[in-house]
């Protein structure tokens, strides 16, 4: 992981379009890289964003209120200063 971007943030909601108004209002709310998304069973879609601490943190409080707006939040999460040994889960979904 890179020292620059020391967090990971994550949000997982129900459908593609409320997920899509969470990342969309992660990006825009602070200075945070959308690394990617996965699409489990049941319709459930988390999003993952990563950048500093402050700025991830920020992102993930914007994309919940946005997708609220839309349908369910399941569950988010901000991690600081992850285990290195996460990089090998989250390259899994990095988007090209």
């Amino acid at each position: 992981m890179n020292k620059s971007r020391d967090a990971l943030g994550f949000i997982e909601t129900c459908g593609l379009v409320s997920v899509l108004e969470a990342a969309d209002a992660m990006c825009k709310a602070a200075d945070v890289e959308l690394v990617g998304y996965e699409n489990t069973a049941s319709g459930l879609i988390s999003v993952v964003v990563r950048g500093d601490v402050g700025a991830v943190q920020s992102a993930v409080d914007a994309g919940v209120k946005r997708a609220e707006e839309v349908g369910p939040v399941y569950s988010k999460v901000v991690i600081a200063n992850p285990h290195p040994d996460l990089e090998k889960i989250v390259e899994k979904y990095v988007l090209d």
